[in-house]
């Protein structure tokens, strides 16, 4: 037994497990499978009899009813062979869909550390080819699965009714046709497995070329990107080709057996015949009913590529199902009732899982309601760590994060988020009007509360500016608009929940200086009232904050109010000195 034997097994288990909702349909396709099987089986069985009492003496009495009720049989086979393809054709095409849907809200709660680990174009590729592999075995190949083992079953007691001798002859036979059928399987089951990872990396390829479109562009990068994608391309091709070779190796083989058994049952089935211990009409009801098994079994290398194929694309999607949250509920989790919007940091530490240097070491911070503290720091000191804790994006790997002296791990998510206003430093837009992103929390909102939320931001009067206003496509990801209007919408898509909390990453980063001036009026008021974490590098922006933060290397090294630090800590001075040339290169650059 080979080492994948088991989680083979336990994978196609697993698939025919989606069956179980579909009992019904399940019950009522095999009921169709037993009525056609009967009424084909009995068919040869007639035409036996039409030739062997009905032609060779000459009863027309016997010909015409017997013919008749052949058609009959032919008639039962065809509409229940009409209604099992449908049952099995349409459930199939549930259980994909059922579990497209279970696949994509699994995706969505699972946490952010997940999905940076992933390539998108890999979670693409299962949630597509690979389920529509799934889809194809359960409601074809497995069908087909079905009808061949019971035909096998019923021919060979048919055939061991109408000549034992010959039938063990044919069945002999049927060894090395079988013999030639595992090995195929058994070639391309790696072929299958290696297939799918290769389209899972050209699918990411394509969807971050595309994306990034902009950027390639920007940087010249377009033959890289070609150079990339053929080297993706090449290897799914090479694999490709590889089962190519199989099949065209295999295949033939699994269609010339069925032919040579055919051959040899009328060759050594005719002297029978001539010996007088087979009946004419008997051989020909044998040579039919071997038919019957004879031609599906053409189809077995196909059932048994497609069930690899299944089982390649049930480890894949259920690698995913089976990968638990670690950001969750955990039992017993309360509701957070509305908050003052006190937050502490006690103690906290942080590694992210895909490193073993620490982002935070031992943060020991409180801020009071109310309170807008700016984090302060040089790229990549930890500032956008430590705030991802507050709406539990990460969980601390020591200490606590509390809201309001409740540690956030002990209550809900949808409680916790709810509370807190979230704005990216990378503003992420969907495919959608100005005004359904804005409301993207709150899709019924009113028309004067995204007004509202985007005077707030300073976004209103661009957004009127637009060909159709509120109700302007974006297009996808919003690059249809310029960075600082993307960054504006976030604003207003944060502040339209008028949450306790905010937390802003650097919202103003790819604004002007006068719509940052602008927005900074705004948001002065707004932050009066709500407890704020505030990621800033321009000083005009750190200035509105009560307190500032500042972190290096992940710890917090000062504390204090902005013109303090200006004034007694070099390091302060350095990160904004710092920052401040970033920005006039940049500003230097787009002249």
């Amino acid at each position: 037994m080979s080492p994948t034997a088991l989680p083979e097994r336990s994978t196609l288990r697993r698939l025919l497990r989606l069956l179980r909702p579909h009992r019904r349909t399940v019950i009522a396709a095999i009921v169709s499978v037993i009525v056609s099987m009967v009424a084909t089986l009995a068919l040869p069985a007639l035409i036996g009899r039409i030739i062997d009492e009905g032609i060779r003496h000459h009863r027309r009495d016997l010909i015409w009813p017997l013919s008749l009720t052949a058609l009959g049989l032919v008639a039962v086979r065809g509409i229940t062979n009409f209604f099992r393809r449908n049952l099995s054709g349409a459930m199939s095409v549930r259980i994909e869909a059922d579990l497209r849907a279970r696949l994509f809200a699994h995706l969505q709660g699972l946490p952010v550390s997940f999905h940076d680990r992933w390539q998108s174009g890999q979670l693409l590729a299962r949630a597509t080819s690979d389920l529509n592999a799934i889809r194809m075995f359960l409601g074809f190949a497995l069908v087909f699965l079905t009808l061949l083992s019971s035909y096998a079953i019923a021919v060979a007691i048919a055939l061991l009714v109408l000549d034992p001798w010959l039938a063990l002859l044919a069945l002999c036979l049927t060894i090395p046709f079988f013999v030639t059928a595992m090995r195929f399987n058994r070639r391309m089951e790696d072929v299958w497995a290696r297939s799918r990872e290769a389209v899972g990396e050209v699918t990411t390829v394509i969807e971050e070329s595309a994306g990034g479109i902009r950027i390639l562009k920007a940087f010249g990068r377009e033959q890289h990107s070609v150079r990339r994608l053929s080297a993706a391309a090449a290897e799914l091709r090479d694999v490709n080709l590889e089962g190519v070779g199989y099949r065209a190796l295999y295949i033939p083989a699994l269609y010339l057996f069925p032919n040579l058994l055919v051959g040899v049952v009328f060759g050594v089935g005719g002297f029978r015949v001539i010996g007088g211990a087979l009946t004419i009409g008997a051989l020909v009801a044998f040579n039919q009913y071997l038919g019957y098994v004879v031609y599906p079994l053409r189809y077995v290398g196909w059932i048994l590529s497609q069930a690899q194929q299944a089982v390649a694309a049930g480890d894949r999607v259920f690698e995913i199902l089976d990968t638990q949250p670690t950001i969750a509920d955990l039992p017993g989790a309360t509701a957070l009732a509305t908050v003052e919007g006190e937050i502490a940091f006690d103690h906290v530490s942080f590694t992210y899982p895909s490193s073993t240097l620490p982002a935070l070491h031992d943060v020991d911070l409180t801020i009071a309601p109310g309170e807008t503290v700016a984090l302060v720091g040089a790229s990549g000191s930890g500032k956008s760590t430590l705030a991802s804790l507050v709406p539990r994006f990460f969980d601390p790997g020591e200490g606590r994060v509390l809201v309001d002296g409740h540690d956030v791990r002990h209550v809900t998510l949808s409680s916790l988020r709810s509370q807190i206003g979230v704005v990216f430093d990378e503003p992420v837009l969907f495919s959608a009007t100005v005004h359904e992103n804005i409301a993207f929390g709150f899709p019924d909102a009113a028309v004067e509360a995204v007004t509202r939320a985007a005077r707030a931001a300073g976004a209103h009067d661009f957004v009127l500016a637009l060909p159709q206003g509120y109700e302007t496509m974006v297009g996808e990801h919003g690059f249809s608009l310029s960075g600082g209007q993307r960054q504006r919408l976030a604003l207003a898509r944060a502040l339209l929940a008028e949450p306790r909390i905010l937390v802003l990453d650097d919202p103003l980063s790819s604004v002007d200086v006068r719509t940052e001036a602008e927005i900074e009026a705004n948001l002065r008021a707004l932050l009066a009232g709500h407890t704020a974490l505030l990621i800033a590098h321009r000083a005009s922006t750190v200035a509105m904050a009560d307190r500032v933060v500042l972190i290096e290397d992940g710890r917090v090294t000062a504390t204090g109010r902005h013109a303090d630090l200006l004034l007694t800590n070099p390091a302060y001075r350095r990160v904004l000195a710092a920052e401040l040339v970033l920005e006039e290169l940049a500003e230097v650059e787009t002249t």
